[in-house]
């Protein structure tokens, strides 16, 4: 994996990287301040851009390719659209990456390193900054949330439907092999007696 540092003159970001949702939560300003804390992360097939379980501050920004998100070697998902997220909990949380995040193809990602943002840009000093910061990962949040909620739901009638079939399965006899089938008694009409 290669990192190249972003540099770029103040009040002059290119077209494309406004496009994309992320940076485009913020003002001009504020996204100077974004891209100066940010790095071009460039990875081949199998780099590992986010590891699981370390700590790492970064926020990354799929520029091209496709990365999979693993845990415990598990695919999980694959990311491939131009300026979708991943890593994005490191902002709100200290924890241990939950997953680790592996180049599919050749990737380019855009790195912003939250730690390095919160001390040229303060939390205390600049509420509206984070206010768009959050707003943003708020809103990545519940879009993952919901599509997560649509695949629960379509996996759970899927297994209700399989339920339903097992038990239809169930209720009809199978020969055994062997075995002679059984007839079943009949109940004889009963006989008039003269």
């Amino acid at each position: 994996m290669k990192e190249f540092a972003y540099i770029h003159e103040h009040g002059r970001v290119p077209a494309a990287l406004k496009k994309l949702p992320f940076l485009g939560s913020f003002d001009d300003e504020q996204l100077d301040d974004v891209l100066d804390s940010s790095n071009y992360v460039q990875g081949e097939p199998g780099d590992v851009m986010i590891d699981e379980g370390a700590i790492d501050s970064r926020i990354y920004i799929l520029l091209s390719g496709e990365v999979e998100v693993r845990r415990q070697g598990k695919l999980l998902a694959t990311i491939g659209q131009t300026g979708e997220v991943f890593g994005e909990l490191a902002v709100v949380s200290e924890d241990r990456r939950s997953a680790s995040v592996v180049a599919k193809t050749r990737v380019v990602c855009l790195a912003v390193d939250q730690k390095f943002l919160q001390d040229i840009k303060p939390r205390e000093e600049y509420p509206a900054f984070y206010a768009a910061l959050y707003e943003f990962i708020a809103r990545l949040t519940a879009g993952r949330l919901e599509a997560t909620s649509r695949q629960l739901a379509k996996v759970q009638n899927e297994l209700r439907l399989l339920k339903a079939k097992i038990a239809a399965k169930r209720s009809i006899t199978l020969p055994v092999k062997g075995v002679k089938p059984r007839a079943a008694k009949r109940k004889l009409p009963a006989r008039s007696r003269r």
